[in-house]
């Protein structure tokens, strides 16, 4: 095997060798074809006189599902390993995980102990977890992440993106293919390669165990989940009150089931779970994959089986499970109109019961928050009338309102509106309102969808340039001056007429007056832990779901990350614990953000450098830097990752005293300006001033999420001379 000292690389040193190989495989008809262009590739990278090297994994990373730190020259050392550059909060790297799942099914480990997986067939899945920005470095958050998505390779932590930089990665998700000497033979960027990453996988295998190089050592696997203390629930998505009977329909969605809770927390079913899947039938045998919304009346309960893609219907009185809409994997079509059944539908994230403006059946139509093609959906339920559209058979699935481009749109045309990842759904049916309310999560908005002609208008959120999906805060306020992150609920309050809102990011549940547009906090202090107690002192962790139960008395909060139903008195203005008991599947204690410094990202070593010209400036002056920085044609900003800049003077400290150090690029077509008042004091005539800029956007299939950085160098020669009116200086630069 080589030594760790052989010669380090990045992935362009295998870009020409492998674009030759994908060339040719679009020529290849068979699978033995390929199986034979791969094997030859192959031979010819392996024979090269210097491995492509991967770099040792940094001491002191922390490591989550293993035993204790990994080496890429000793313990993977005989093995085919893949590398999956991710993290968390990117919807792309989200959606590559079953792939991985998949492929680890497929080359399953085989347990001898129960801590230790011996990896008899050779292959190895490590997830590198490269933070966008500081939240995401913090172990807790993955730990919960992992949980979630319910990873079981291991995963290193590597907070600074040491690896990322060494191999200069470029974007969420990258997978990089080592053979057994950490030599590395492929890459694939960005979702949607599932055929290449199984091709490449299964001929490596074949090709090093051919010659005798694929080793049977032991990694020692120590799953994190195994550690926990058990909980009923693990990250509950939604919550529903059946208003008749008093019970609680929880999205118990960790352990992929629905649970339904008498008023005293007594487990009356549990349907599905602890594992996910798709199996209708009777409650014993149903199952689920990361349910989301839930909906109940006279004893049928409708769920959103967000990750198998589907509609399902519970039947109490029948104890069966059936599929009403969706055919079990990621749908594309954005019109819909097929019966239920057969209707292809794309990671449904919330369901509300109701009707139409124009039908005067009581709900015939179930809402479906179509988080995965940004769209409102309706399955009818019966046959009837949506606001422009002929009579419907009952069964039909279709599109409601949105484009299904990811935009803050508002328009009166139905598919002219634009949402982007709708999360929550509540229905005011009663007038004036007779409207959806829609919470946007990832333009962090609340909206309106009329009943009567499917119009959709602005409530809270957001900004007016229906392209920017960053303009989300922490701010009470009216309409367009308030700021929400990224909320994933809402319940409407008919008796006080008032909405009330998950605001998710921000872990505070607020609340919104749609008169006149004013929205408040009404609990939490915006800190991430688990404390109970009046309104104002109370805590959340990432609440997802509410509901208005008690005729208006109660609001039950789906608390996530603490893995809790919390009750909200809304008459004595306190926050309790909703005591869930009965029969419960192995769960985890919710993370605790701790805080950190927003330090200077290391920049990857493809960025460029700047050399300004430089510039005479006088104690006291301020010198403006205006940012012009150009992506590439059809290329937005990543939603969720805060592209940002930074201001350093390395050995010159001083002249960043009292200065704004940092701040967020929030828009391409809005680019901030930087300033820098030079000292009174000046303790040298020559000084030299970084601006280093990082921008994480998307490539305009939405496939891949990039990050680029670049640096400027401004050189200042501080002078007595009072210098005239100076233009700012324009850092540009086209990626």
């Amino acid at each position: 095997m080589a030594a760790p000292g052989a010669r380090g690389c990045s992935l362009s040193g295998l870009l020409p060798a492998q674009t030759s190989l994908e060339y040719a495989l679009l020529d290849a008809v068979t699978q033995e074809e390929k199986n034979s262009l791969v094997y030859q590739y192959l031979q010819k990278v392996d024979g090269w006189e210097q491995d492509l090297s991967v770099p040792e994994f940094p001491e002191g990373l922390e490591w989550l599902n293993t035993e204790g730190p990994i080496s890429v020259y000793k313990d993977l050392c005989g093995k085919v390993v893949i590398l999956d550059f991710f993290t968390y909060c990117c919807i792309n790297c989200i959606h590559l995980l079953p792939d991985l799942h998949a492929l680890e099914h497929n080359y399953s480990d085989k347990v001898e102990e129960p801590l230790h997986h011996s990896l008899s067939d050779g292959l190895l899945i490590v997830g590198v977890h490269s933070a966008k920005f500081p939240n995401e470095k913090v172990l807790d958050n993955i730990k919960s992440a992992v949980l979630r998505y319910d990873i079981t390779h291991p995963v290193v932590n590597d907070a600074d993106a040491s690896l990322w930089q060494e191999l200069e990665v470029s974007c969420w998700p990258t997978v990089v293919i080592l053979g057994p000497r950490g030599n590395m033979l492929f890459s694939l960027i960005g979702e949607g390669h599932k055929d290449k990453l199984f091709l490449y996988t299964s001929v490596a295998l074949k090709y090093y165990r051919d010659r005798g190089q694929i080793r049977d050592n032991k990694i020692g696997i120590k799953l994190y989940k195994d550690s926990l203390p058990p909980s009923p629930l693990l990250f509950p998505g939604k919550v529903t009150v059946d208003h008749v009977s008093k019970r609680l329909v929880i999205a118990d969605t960790g352990h992929h089931r629905i649970l339904v809770v008498r008023k005293n927390g007594q487990i009356q079913y549990s349907i599905g779970g602890p594992n996910p899947g798709r199996k209708d039938g009777i409650f014993s045998e149903s199952t689920f994959n990361s349910p989301q919304g839930v909906a109940i009346r006279d004893n049928i309960i409708y769920v959103a089986d967000t990750e198998n893609h589907l509609i399902r219907k519970i039947d109490l009185e029948a104890e069966m499970v059936s599929t009403v809409a969706g055919i079990g994997i990621q749908g594309t079509d954005k019109e819909g109109g097929a019966q239920g059944e057969q209707q292809p539908i794309s990671s449904p994230w919330d369901v509300v019961w109701g009707s139409s403006g124009s039908e005067v059946q009581r709900d015939a139509i179930l809402w479906i928050a179509m988080a995965g093609t940004h769209q409102i959906w309706a399955l009818l339920l019966d046959c009837c009338r949506l606001p422009k559209k002929t009579e419907l058979k009952k069964g039909a699935c279709l599109r409601f309102a949105g484009s299904g481009n990811e935009e803050n749109r508002n328009n009166a045309y139905p598919h002219k509106a634009g949402f982007a990842q709708p999360s929550g759904l509540s229905l005011a049916a009663e007038e004036p309102w007779s409207c959806l309310f829609v919470a946007d999560s990832e333009s962090s908005t609340v909206r309106a969808v009329s009943l009567k002609d499917g119009a959709v208008r602005h409530l809270v959120g957001g900004e007016r340039d229906p392209t920017n999906l960053f303009a989300f805060g922490d701010v009470d306020g009216v309409g367009i001056g308030a700021k929400l992150q990224h909320p994933l609920g809402a319940a409407w309050d008919k008796k006080r007429q008032l909405l009330y809102v998950a605001d998710s990011y921000n872990h505070k549940i607020k609340v919104v007056d749609p008169k006149t547009k004013h929205c408040t906090t009404l609990a939490g202090t915006g800190d991430i832990s688990n404390i109970s107690s009046s309104f104002s002192e109370s805590t959340f962790n990432e609440p997802g779901g509410l509901c208005v139960g008690e005729d208006g008395q109660l609001l039950y909060v789906a608390d996530t990350n603490n893995h809790q139903i919390k009750v909200m008195d809304l008459e004595t203005k306190t926050v309790s614990v909703f005591p869930v008991s009965g029969s419960g599947n192995a769960v985890v204690d919710g993370p605790i953000l701790e805080g950190e410094q927003k330090t200077v990202p290391k920049l990857p070593k493809s960025a460029p450098t700047i050399q300004l010209c430089p510039l005479s400036a006088a104690p006291g002056q301020t010198v403006q830097f205006q940012l012009r920085l150009d992506l590439p044609a059809g290329a937005k900003l990543t939603e969720g990752a805060p592209s940002c800049w930074f201001l350093t003077a390395e050995s010159n400290e001083w002249l960043l005293q009292g200065q704004m150090p940092s701040g967020e690029i929030e828009s391409i077509s809005n680019q901030p300006a930087i300033s820098l008042q030079i000292p009174g004091d000046c303790l040298s005539p020559e000084a030299v001033v970084s601006i280093s800029a990082f921008l994480y956007y998307c490539s305009a299939d939405s496939s891949a999420c990039m990050m680029k950085g670049i640096l400027f160098r401004q050189p200042l020669q501080i002078t007595d001379a009072q210098p005239g009116c100076t233009a700012p200086v324009e850092l540009k630069y086209v990626f």
